[in-house]
């Protein structure tokens, strides 16, 4: 079984507003809710292309149960900790310019992170724990290391889209893939970075302090896969753009995807590209029909 693992779920509420006035009463055109959170966008990624998942995180309030009724509604199940307060509401405002507001989402204590920890005891080495998304503020190090080590000990295998220090912690647990992006990755290192051997170069790095697979996103330029026998990179298939929330999620979905499946990781990072590039180029998450049709056109 995969499991998805989303800290901080939200609903998303994007409207349209024509010529949006500040300091004015505004009226939407049109308006869309929505499950959003890292790991279930890459939960619900794979059950466009048919693959079972389920997702794990925190959730609240009336949001919460609403996330919960969505994922259903998609043939996801759920598995979260019900926690207090109300699972945020991230607001996006399309009109002449783009703007957003995220909520905050409830702050979680010792007692969450335990049931979450209860919940993961299950897991075995069939099993592959997906953690995407940053880590809030409230979880400590040392609560992200109690996660990783339970998961770990069982023999899952832990996947890791996050960043930062969290990111490095998870490396001592010998994550199966790391998913840090260029940007995350000059960060990682204090560094600039313009050239593929040197992406090459710092992945190894982390590949030396655990990591045993390390996918490195390159936006509009691709994906460059890497482990210690191998290094393939796949080029972003052209086109407009129309929506970068939810590619790196539907990307990392679509390896996942397409390993289990043919345990090819070459074509793995080609059809991830292809999933990645099919949902950058719509307004919402690509389904399999999409992804398929991307990957076709790939060379």
């Amino acid at each position: 079984m995969i499991y998805t693992l989303t800290f901080s779920p939200a609903v998303d509420y994007v409207v349209d507003v024509d010529d949006l006035k500040i300091g004015a009463i505004n009226r939407t055109k049109n308006e869309i809710f929505m499950p959003g959170g890292k790991g279930i966008n890459v939960s619900i990624v794979l059950s466009n292309l048919g693959m079972k998942s389920k997702a794990l995180g925190f959730v609240g309030g009336f949001s919460g149960e609403f996330i919960k009724d969505e994922l259903k509604k998609k043939n996801i199940e759920t598995d979260f900790v019900d926690v207090d307060g109300i699972t945020r509401i991230n607001m996006k405002i399309r009109s002449s310019e783009e703007s957003a507001i995220n909520g905050m989402g409830p702050i979680l204590n010792k007692e969450d992170i335990n049931k979450l920890v209860d919940k993961l005891k299950s897991l075995n080495k069939e099993d592959y724990l997906i953690i995407s998304g940053k880590i809030p503020a409230s979880v400590s190090n040392a609560q992200f290391e109690k996660i990783l080590s339970v998961a770990s000990e069982n023999g899952a295998k832990i996947v890791v889209d996050t960043e930062g220090e969290m990111l490095l912690t998870s490396l001592k647990y010998n994550p199966f893939i790391i998913k840090p992006n260029k940007e995350e990755l000059e960060g990682l290192f204090n560094v600039t970075i313009n050239r593929d051997l040197d992406i090459e170069d710092y992945a190894k790095k982390l590949l030396d302090r655990g990591a045993k697979n390390a996918i490195v996103s390159l936006g509009s330029d691709g994906a460059i896969f890497v482990n210690k026998d191998s290094v393939y990179k796949s080029s972003a298939l052209k086109g407009d753009a129309k929506n970068t929330v939810g590619a790196g999620d539907s990307l990392l979905a679509g390896f996942i995807y397409e390993y289990i499946t043919s345990q090819d990781m070459q074509k793995a990072l080609k059809f991830a590209i292809a999933a990645g590039s099919a949902t950058a180029f719509l307004d919402g998450l690509a389904t399999k029909e999409d992804i398929y049709n991307c990957f076709n056109n790939m060379r």
